[in-house]
C-alpha cells in the first residue's frame, strides 16, 4: 500500500508544471495516435533484422513489446528513440516525421536502456543537472525534482556520491529518474527493471500504470513475461523481425487459451521443448 502511495507521489512530482499544464496536455493527447510505424525495416550488413513492422500506438497506453533474443526489440526501440537513423520505412511520432524532426521529437521522449551508461565521475545530482540543462529545465526545478525522485527510490543520501561507487541497481535508478526528469510524453523502456530490488520493481510497475492514466505512452520492451502481462494494455510479440501477435492479453488469450503470457510466448515462437533442453544441459556435465 505504501509503495502505491509513493508511486502516485512520483507521478505528481513529474507532472507538476514544467512549461506546460499537465491536465491540458492530457486532454489534448487523449486517444491521439502518438506513434505510427509503416513497413519498418533494418539491416546490419547483409542481415535483415526487421521485416516490415507496422504499428500504430495511441496515447495513454502501455505497450508490452516482447520477443526472443535477436528478434529486433532493442533495434526497434533505438530507431524510435532516434539512436539509429539508417532504416527503411516511415516512422512518425507526435505526427512528425522522425527523419526530419528528430530533435523536436526527442524533446518529448524519455529513454531508459537496460545498461545504464552514466558519467561515473559525476554524482547523481550533477548528472541530473547536466540532463536538465540539456532539456532546458531551470536549475532549481531540476534539483527539486531530482531530490524528490531519488528520495522515492530511497537514494537521497546518495545524491552527492560518485556514480562510480554505485551498484547496477543504483545506477538503473539514477537512469530512470533522469529519463523522467523533463516530463516526457512518450517513454521507451528497454529492460528497465534490470538490477532493481523487489521493492523498486513493484514501485516502478505501479508508477508506469499511473503514468499511463495521466495520458503518457509507455513502450515497454522486456523478457519478464509476468510483468508485461500485468501492466500492458497491449502486447506486441515479434519473432525474427516480424510481428506475429498484437492485442491485449485477453484478446490474444481468446485465440490461444494459453494459461499465461509465458506459455503463449513459448508456443508462438516455436520453443516448446524447454524440458528436453534443460535435461540435455544437465547431461552435458555428467559426461
Amino acid at each position: 500500500m505504501i509503495l502505491r502511495v509513493l508511486s502516485v507521489l512520483v507521478v505528481t512530482l513529474i507532472f507538476s508544471s514544467i512549461n506546460i499544464n499537465s491536465k491540458n496536455l492530457k486532454q489534448k493527447m487523449d486517444n491521439q495516435t502518438i506513434v505510427q510505424i509503416h513497413n519498418l525495416e533494418k539491416r546490419y550488413g547483409k542481415k535483415k533484422v526487421l521485416h516490415g513492422i507496422n504499428l500504430e500506438i495511441a496515447s495513454g497506453q502501455i505497450i508490452g513489446y516482447i520477443g526472443p533474443n535477436g528478434a529486433g526489440k532493442s533495434t526497434t526501440v533505438k530507431i524510435l528513440c532516434g539512436l539509429i537513423n539508417d532504416f527503411e520505412g516511415d516512422v512518425k511520432i507526435f505526427g512528425k516525421d522522425l527523419r526530419t524532426h528528430e530533435l523536436e521529437i526527442k524533446q518529448q521522449v524519455g529513454y531508459i536502456p537496460e545498461n545504464a551508461v552514466l558519467y561515473e565521475s559525476l554524482t547523481p545530482m550533477e548528472f541530473m543537472e547536466f540532463i536538465g540543462e540539456m532539456r532546458g529545465l531551470e536549475n532549481e526545478v531540476c534539483r527539486s525534482k531530482a531530490e524528490a525522485l531519488m528520495n522515492i527510490f530511497e537514494m537521497k543520501p546518495n545524491l552527492n556520491q560518485r556514480i562510480a561507487t554505485f551498484s547496477k541497481g543504483m545506477r538503473q535508478k539514477v537512469m530512470i529518474c533522469s529519463a523522467l526528469l523533463h516530463n516526457p510524453d512518450l517513454i521507451f523502456m528497454d529492460e528497465p527493471l534490470s538490477g532493481l530490488d523487489a521493492n523498486s520493481v513493484i514501485m516502478v510497475k505501479e508508477m508506469l500504470i499511473h503514468l499511463a492514466r495521466e495520458g503518457k505512452t509507455v513502450f515497454y520492451s522486456s523478457h519478464l513475461m509476468d510483468v508485461v502481462e500485468k501492466i500492458s494494455d497491449r502486447i506486441v510479440l515479434i519473432d525474427q523481425g516480424k510481428v506475429i501477435a498484437d492485442g491485449s492479453f485477453e484478446e490474444l488469450n481468446k485465440l490461444s487459451n494459453d494459461e499465461n503470457l509465458e506459455k503463449m510466448f513459448t508456443r508462438l515462437t516455436g520453443n516448446t521443448n524447454h524440458g528436453e533442453k534443460a535435461e540435455a544441459f544437465i547431461n552435458a556435465f555428467e559426461k
